[in-house]
């Protein structure tokens, strides 16, 4: 997410995973140990075709075999809670239209053994499908500097990104999986992070969303990348899953898509160096991206990449073979968003191509999720696609233990 709402000033704001989390770990490793051209190039072994058969897929397809169409939807949106002190209302509207997802939003300075009561409130109150719980994902943006949402006992005050990426990957890597077993303490286990943006020099500050609060790695790809893969190595080590955004990059624009509309990237191509990042953790294995709400010029000058095929299903899915959960930036109190109608954010980005719709307001998912259901049924393509991105929302849950089928 884009960083006005984690500002000091401000208030709040599926995998088909080809490895299990020990080899994930284990590649995400080898890739930030190297430098760009190295990760870049790092190779993962895929999964045996003889493999496919395997208990996940087995467990992820009896839990959406039993699942009611509304329980399906629930499972692509992704609603906030306030950290510090939960909206029971909201909450209740979550609940009421199966939210399979929430985000904890603002700032929280309890510490982890309060953070956990409040998870732990939340998860005893998810789905249940055939007698068993389908677990929340709890998420939040616990990048550092600027944008840590929970501190407190327990948690570490993280530096800025700019500060770990001043750090060897080796050292990022070991500081990110104490803070993956921090929020793991605090029963969070999706973190938005890391940011796998480069922020040219000479833009710097002046890159409104990232440059402005340190939350790049570095001014180069041979600088973040290998950084951005430390960071979700230890993440998955310590079993807490991590998000690369904001695909395909926010760091060449000025304006931030959360308090700005028609924020326009006029640089980045499909071929530009700061592509590499992400295409490095994902051939590491990373399990969710982030896609941003900029405009792209040079790749889709006619759709918000959030709403552009062209770049979740042209670039992610196919030219960089990305197989996970693909995230939306905020589609609720973005005002990179506000001109496009709440049902239509929705449905624009799961037609897309996106998997999980994030709003950090939760009272707009009634009229998505409505929309949803009604496209569903009348458009069997779309209903395929939907289907597609519950299985891949609930490998990801698997992966992240959420998911019995005993």
């Amino acid at each position: 997410m884009t960083s006005s709402r984690q500002a000091p000033s401000h208030g709040p704001r599926g995998k088909r995973a080809a490895w299990p989390v020990p080899l994930l770990t284990l590649s995400l490793a080898a890739a930030s140990l190297g430098g760009a051209h190295t990760s870049h190039a790092a190779v993962v072994p895929r999964t045996p075709a003889s493999e496919k058969g395997s208990a996940t897929a087995t467990c992820v397809d009896k839990v959406f075999g039993a699942m009611t169409d509304p329980q399906r939807v629930g499972q692509l949106f992704m609603g906030a809670v306030a950290a510090s002190k939960p909206d029971q209302t909201r909450i209740q509207v979550l609940r009421q239209y199966h939210v399979g997802s929430v985000f904890l939003a603002g700032r929280s300075t309890s510490g982890t053994k309060a953070t956990k009561a409040l998870v732990d409130g939340l998860q005893a109150k998810a789905d249940t499908v055939s007698g068993h719980r389908v677990g929340l994902l709890v998420s939040t943006d616990q990048e550092g500097g600027r944008v840590q949402v929970l501190s407190g006992p327990g948690f570490s005050t993280m530096p800025s990104a700019l500060v770990q990426g001043s750090w060897s990957p080796s050292k990022l890597r070991t500081q990110a999986a104490a803070w993956a077993n921090q929020l793991k303490a605090a029963g969070v286990n999706l973190n938005l992070a890391p940011v796998a943006d480069v922020v040219p020099a000479s833009l710097g500050r002046n890159n409104g969303p990232i440059g402005r609060f340190d939350r790049e790695f570095g001014h180069t790809a041979a600088t973040v990348t290998p950084h951005s893969n430390a960071f979700a190595a230890g993440f998955a080590q310590s079993g807490v899953l991590a998000t690369l955004k904001h695909f395909p990059g926010l760091g060449y624009v000025r304006g931030n898509t959360d308090t700005t509309a028609n924020v326009v990237d006029s640089v980045t191509t499909s071929k530009s160096s700061s592509i590499i990042p992400f295409s490095s953790g994902i051939k590491a294995g990373a399990p969710f991206v982030m896609v941003s709400l900029a405009t792209y010029s040079k790749i889709d000058p006619r759709h918000q990449a959030v709403f552009s095929s062209t770049v979740i299903q042209g670039m992610l899915r196919k030219a960089l073979g990305f197989k996970g959960v693909v995230i939306s930036d905020d589609l609720g109190n973005a005002v990179a968003v506000k001109a496009v109608p709440p049902a239509s954010r929705a449905l624009n980005f799961l037609s897309a191509g996106g998997d999980l719709v994030l709003t950090v307001e939760p009272n707009l998912v009634p009229a998505m999720a409505k929309a949803v259901q009604i496209r569903m049924a009348k458009d069997a393509a779309f209903r395929t696609q939907v289907d597609q991105s519950v299985h891949r929302v609930l490998t990801a849950k698997q992966q992240a233990g959420l998911l019995s089928c005993g």
